[in-house]
């Protein structure tokens, strides 16, 4: 036979077992129950909507378990992902934290993105805001912001740590409005920052949306003056955007899908199109929107890296401004 008939037969095998081999890992998966690690506490915004996800994909994914692994902002539960075997059967429901932002501030970061892991899906998006407490004379952006420049270094906001996006949605606020003299205090996790801030132990806050936060503020007890989106939210339409008064203000938390480097195409397919029917649903939609965050309609595993890709480069330059580095 024609070495080169040889060879062509030879190739034409391999891409049908390749073929094969990948219907049949999409048709048989999964095969065990699917562990989704949230990578922070319960009942953050990260773990909401993740576990929101998982109630409503698995009547077509199967069983699926969800396993709370909190820690260095994320960076645990993420390295147990990295570790885990690329059968599709271990998933990451990261963030912007775990995605862009703990790389880009970590010494010696234990992983690389873009390197060992797979984008499947990004499910929501949950927009920072910019929050005083009442007893401070200023109800919009341009008010606060006039207030800052009039006392220098008298203002301080919290943030749910240093180093998350919180944090550096800060540090962009005072460097897009004119260079701001207003003390960061960091904290571990939002809840006591929220409790200070209803305290009036700290006048402002940088935190993402959540039906909490606007709970508070229908009650009186919080002022939210902007958020820092590209559109209002549909949960507080009336609430304007920091774009709005500061140009290019713009720090929003992507929540969404994400396995291991290797992990089969057709298996990544099969959870994006679970995803997909999901938020197709009416009844989803309206629970995220109420929760305070907006939800990814048109995603798909190659928009979802783009989008990925698109808040690096965006970010990136803000954290190195700023100079902040994690040990």
């Amino acid at each position: 036979m024609n070495r080169r008939i040889s060879l062509a037969l030879a190739l034409a095998a391999v891409a049908a077992s390749a073929l094969s081999f990948g219907a049949l890992a999409q048709s048989q998966y999964p095969t065990k129950p699917i562990r989704v690690v949230v990578p922070f506490p319960p009942g953050g915004v990260v773990d909401t909507v993740g576990r929101m996800w998982v109630q409503r994909v698995s009547p077509s994914l199967g069983t699926i378990v969800v396993d709370n692994r909190p820690g260095a902002g994320g960076v645990i539960g993420a390295g147990e992902v990295v570790r885990a075997q690329p059968d599709g059967h271990t998933l990451l429901i990261g963030n912007t934290s775990t995605q862009v932002l703990n790389p880009a501030v970590m010494r010696r970061p234990p992983y690389d993105p873009a390197r060992d892991f797979v984008t499947v899906d990004i499910i929501a998006i949950s927009a920072t805001a910019i929050m005083v407490h009442p007893s401070l004379p200023a109800r919009s952006l341009k008010a606060l912001i006039a207030y800052a420049k009039a006392n220098p270094g008298k203002l301080s906001y919290g943030s749910a740590g240093a180093g998350t996006l919180t944090h550096l949605a800060g540090e962009m606020f005072k460097q897009r409005a004119g260079g701001l003299r207003i003390l960061h205090v960091p904290y571990k996790g939002v809840g006591l920052a929220a409790t200070d801030l209803v305290s009036g132990y700290i006048p402002l806050l940088v935190a993402n949306v959540t039906s909490h936060f606007l709970s508070l503020r229908e009650a009186g007890k919080i002022r939210i003056v902007a958020v820092n989106a590209p559109a209002r939210l549909k949960a507080a339409p009336d609430v304007p955007t920091a774009s709005e008064t500061v140009p290019d203000m713009l720090a929003q938390l992507f929540t969404g899908i994400f396995a291991p480097a290797g992990t089969p195409r057709p298996i990544v397919d099969r959870i994006s199109q679970a995803t997909r029917k999901a938020l197709a649903e009416g009844s989803f939609q309206k629970i995220l929107i109420q929760s305070g965050v907006e939800p990814v309609l048109d995603s798909s595993p190659e928009k979802a890296q783009r989008f990925v890709d698109q808040e690096h480069a965006r970010l990136i330059p803000v954290i190195k401004a700023t100079g902040f580095k994690l040990d």
